[in-house]
């Protein structure tokens, strides 16, 4: 595998890590939640580069895969949260205003699909704004 497509494969496992931690900001996962996760990958994510994974899918699946992987383990969100954090700052030349902006508005529709954004959410969308704006 190229490293390009290696890190690209990385990326899309970060979102999944990401948008999972915004899901369980509030200490559950609501099934709301994991449509709003398929929704914007195929509405959005698949278009987003060419890159596929070892199975020649569309790497932008990783992000769901990921997600599925973490929310049946049902692991702590924050551990998830700082992971996308280092992989932000190892690789700034991945996040483009663009990306950047898909990845606030996937991750506020997470926050959003149930009952509308709580103070936990609220502080992880904080959070994800303020490591964009460094």
């Amino acid at each position: 595998m190229l490293n390009s497509e290696k890190i690209g494969n990385e990326f899309y496992q970060n979102l999944g890590k990401l948008f999972y931690a915004v899901a369980m900001a509030d200490d559950q996962v609501r099934s709301v939640e994991i449509e709003r996760v398929r929704k914007y990958v195929r509405q959005h994510w698949l278009d987003v580069d060419q890159v596929e994974d070892e199975f020649q899918s569309d790497a932008a699946y990783q992000i769901e895969t990921v997600f599925d992987w973490l929310d049946e383990e049902e692991k702590d969100g924050n551990e998830y949260f700082d992971q996308f954090k280092e992989f932000y700052k190892d690789h700034p030349e991945k996040f483009t205003p663009a990306l950047k902006q898909l990845i606030m508005e996937t991750a506020e529709s997470i926050a959003s699909s149930f009952a509308g954004k709580n103070r936990s959410e609220m502080i992880v969308l904080m959070e994800l704004e303020k490591l964009f704006a460094h």
